[in-house]
């Protein structure tokens, strides 16, 4: 989150996100823990979590056995991360300015952060800044072909458009906004930054009965995971289409 309005709305929303990401089981996050916890792998280095929120996929990467650093632009987030023994360091940070060196990471995670930025390259060069070398990023966007952010009626997949919708259930209440763009423009400003695709998931939701609505993502795809790894600066690459004439 970087801008003005993604500030507010996260502010405003803060208490119900807290409330929301820890009922266990409430959200589908808990069917893809598993398959999350294979693709990031165990490891030992020093991670980044971006946007981190209340804190659950930062305890999640502790679990995993990495030094967690974890930074959100929304103070009362971060504290409940603290509050929650999330991480082992806590910053309360724009994506666009985050408050770290050059390379000081050897993992950087954005989970379902991307989609709510509006400055996307400024994003995806902090998100390069920041990672070492020979480290590793991980991204995971709400799938840009689901239904979920093609609700509005006559939209094409290929417009970039703002989004915002309310979900409740069992009690809860969460509304929700950000922005719903095609993989062409992720991967782009990801590209532009300095980092290229290495690994992508498209994973299956996991243990829900098929009367339950979410059924439908062991069908179809909810999220897109992709790791990506920093170009070697000797390709001098002036446009991400150059990447297709390098092998």
């Amino acid at each position: 989150m970087d801008t003005a309005r993604d500030r507010k709305h996260w502010t405003e929303v803060a208490e119900q996100w807290i409330a929301w990401a820890r009922t266990p089981g409430h959200d589908v996050f808990w069917n893809y823990l598993g398959a999350l916890h294979e693709f990031l792998g165990e490891g030992k280095g020093n991670v980044l979590d971006v946007g981190c929120g209340e804190g659950r996929v930062s305890r999640e990467l502790r679990a995993l056995g990495y030094t967690v650093t974890a930074v959100d632009v929304v103070e009362t987030l971060v504290e409940a991360a603290r509050a929650a023994d999330s991480a082992d360091a806590y910053r309360v940070a724009p994506i666009t300015g985050l408050p770290f060196a050059d390379g000081t990471f050897d993992k950087v995670v954005s989970y379902n952060m991307l989609m709510d930025v509006d400055d996307l390259p400024g994003a995806a060069r902090e998100l390069a800044r920041v990672l070492a070398d020979r480290g590793e990023v991980f991204v995971s966007v709400v799938h840009p072909f689901t239904e979920q952010v093609m609700e509005t009626e006559g939209r094409s997949y290929f417009e970039q458009k703002r989004f915002d919708s309310v979900d409740s259930r069992d009690g809860l209440t969460m509304r929700f906004s950000g922005w719903a763009r095609p993989l062409q423009d992720y991967i782009t400003a990801l590209n532009t930054a300095g980092l290229a695709v290495t690994a992508v998931r498209e994973p299956a939701i996991a243990g829900v009965d098929a009367n339950n609505p979410a059924s439908r993502w062991a069908t179809e795809p909810l999220f897109l995971w992709f790791t990506l790894r920093k170009l070697p600066a000797d390709l001098g690459l002036d446009h991400p289409r150059q990447l297709s004439h390098h092998r």
